[in-house]
């Protein structure tokens, strides 16, 4: 890090030690003793991170990030395995009602989108703090926008990113030769291939983004989707219904049930149940692959007008029993060890936040050393990034899909 950058980085860290300990009186004198003082309050803290856990792999590096803070800070992180993140808001929400301001039970959230929004909009989160942390000065703000805004909504360092997401679908060579290029042509598949395609069912974030990419190329008018969802909702959203009511009878079980959510299209792949599976990960083949979870003929596509991508971010609830020991975690989240351990395919595969400019020689090694993997596409082939689509399209959606099609 150049030493401006780390000037910048250790001044916020100051700042945000004096607003965590001001209440018993200490002031520290210098930015290192700021952040030094935030790491020995850290220690010995039990941070419970709530987070999906619908991921053997995502799990199983949660619990490598938590043998790494407990071994460098002292800090025991808790998973608290989540099938919607809406049940951590909910549960801070809650206890904001009932007047539980301090010792919450959530001190970590894996968070992005509406619920990020709702919980901003409450006043449920503690800060401002990302740009605190002294890793954040690693992030690449410039050329990966989305680390600062949150579904268009201005993050305001009210989380902290960890890793970026792009959404691409994975199917097996041997079976399919020619995969579809367009939502349209998905329709043109299943008419062709019956009860060989399938989506996650909503509000499962993988499904819930097959729709809003539906609805991208299908929709006359996609730029009104960067603004909030109004009266317009219906007009706009009518080409992706009639899309979704064409394609039902020839969907995997006649449409009449759905995978709970991306690894469990993915296994239906696997066993041949379906062609096309879907992912937010564009390693997501070569790392299942490599963990015995797809066979060595699966391959990446993505479709020819852009696919959705965004950034998954952690953030601290106000009430927060252990804000220190998440800050902690938070920071090294972002550091050049974690975020090339989480980016390599063997292990996730989840892209990385950072920018490779800002790192030494030494940490740039980290990630130019990551095996690619065979099913990965290169950068120059995953093709243009769609913006996410306001916070409010992506609720309305997941409402009036549940209505017609929820069991």
């Amino acid at each position: 890090m150049d030493r401006r950058r780390f000037r910048q980085a250790a001044f916020g860290a100051a700042v945000f030690v004096v607003g965590l300990i001001s209440d018993i009186g200490i002031y520290p004198a210098s930015a290192d003793e700021a952040w030094n003082n935030v790491v020995a309050s850290a220690k010995g803290q039990e941070v419970f991170w709530n987070a999906w856990g619908g991921d053997e792999r995502i799990n199983a590096y949660i619990a490598w990030v938590g043998d790494r803070v407990s071994a460098q800070y002292g800090v025991k992180l808790r998973h608290v395995k989540l099938s919607d993140t809406a049940e951590a808001v909910r549960k801070v929400l809650a206890e904001k009602a009932a007047g539980r301001n301090d010792g919450g039970s959530v001190d970590l959230i894996w968070i992005n989108g509406e619920n990020f929004k709702a919980m901003k909009g409450q006043k449920l989160l503690h800060g401002p703090f990302a740009k605190t942390l002294p890793n954040f000065s690693f992030v690449d703000v410039e050329d990966k926008p989305t680390t600062i805004l949150d579904f268009t909504v201005p993050v305001d360092g009210y989380e902290s990113p960890w890793g970026m997401a792009k959404l691409v679908f994975m199917y097996d060579t041997a079976r399919l030769k020619t995969p579809p290029q367009s939502i349209t042509g998905f329709l043109e598949f299943a008419k062709s291939n019956p009860s060989r395609f399938t989506y996650p069912a909503p509000p499962d974030f993988i499904g819930t983004t097959f729709l809003k990419q539906a609805l991208y190329e299908l929709t006359p008018t996609p730029d009104v989707l960067q603004k909030p969802a109004g009266d317009n909702f219906d007009a706009v959203t009518a080409p992706l219904w009639k899309f979704l009511e064409d394609m039902r009878p020839h969907q995997w079980r006649s449409g009449r049930s759905f995978p709970k959510n991306g690894p469990a299209q993915r296994q239906l792949l696997d066993d041949g149940e379906v062609e096309i599976a879907i992912s937010f990960h564009p390693a997501d083949a070569s790392s299942a692959i490599a963990n015995g979870l797809l066979p060595k003929t699966a391959r990446t596509f993505v479709l020819d007008r852009g696919t959705i991508g965004n950034t998954h971010f952690v953030a601290i609830p106000f009430n927060a029993r252990s804000k220190e020991g998440a800050t902690v975690v938070a920071n090294f989240l972002l550091s050049p060890e974690a975020q090339a351990h989480k980016q390599n395919p063997q292990i996730w595969g989840d892209d990385t936040v950072l920018a490779m400019g800002r790192l030494s020689p030494k940490d740039r090694e980290l990630f130019d050393s990551l095996p690619r993997g065979v099913a990965t596409l290169p950068p120059d082939k995953l093709g243009a990034t769609l913006p996410e689509p306001h916070p409010s399209w992506m609720t309305r959606i997941e409402k009036s899909w549940l209505q017609q099609y929820g069991q």
